[in-house]
């Protein structure tokens, strides 16, 4: 019996070039993320205000989450690291991403607010995506 489900890409799609579309999605989000670490973790005045416009006052919760992005964007880079804390870091990221719209749709934000966390879920969800592919695939590729 032939399936009735149509692949998510159509055609073959070659191992190197899911490869290539892992690096390029996961570098741009890995990116991102180390952006906002830094900027959460800088002396900035700006960083502090805008955590206390989301309602979370303390200092220690901006600075854990920022060195927590840091160690999540290089369990995502480093090789070597095992699969499973791979997982965890991306498990890590979505709560924080989904966190982040909730927080922002608590408030009311305005709407230009919702789109760095919206364009970075995307990043996130094709460097997840290929990431499972890439771990699925045959050891042979």
């Amino acid at each position: 019996m032939e399936s009735t489900l149509r692949p998510l890409v159509v055609g073959k799609t070659s191992p190197k070039a899911i490869t290539v579309a892992f690096w390029i999605f996961t570098a741009l989000f890995c990116l991102e993320m180390s952006f906002t670490a830094y900027y959460e973790l800088a002396t900035l005045p700006q960083a502090a205000q805008a955590f206390a416009r989301l309602g979370f006052i303390s200092n220690a919760f901006r600075i854990e989450l920022s060195w927590a992005k840091v160690l999540g964007v290089a369990a995502l880079l480093i090789p070597v690291v095992p699969a499973r804390v791979k997982e965890w870091a991306y498990a890590g990221f979505a709560i924080n991403l989904v966190s982040a719209l909730i927080a922002h749709t608590s408030i009311h934000d305005r709407t230009a607010a919702f789109i760095p966390s919206s364009i970075t879920s995307v990043l996130w969800v094709l460097s997840y995506y290929l990431w499972r592919r890439i771990e699925a695939a045959p050891a042979s590729l």
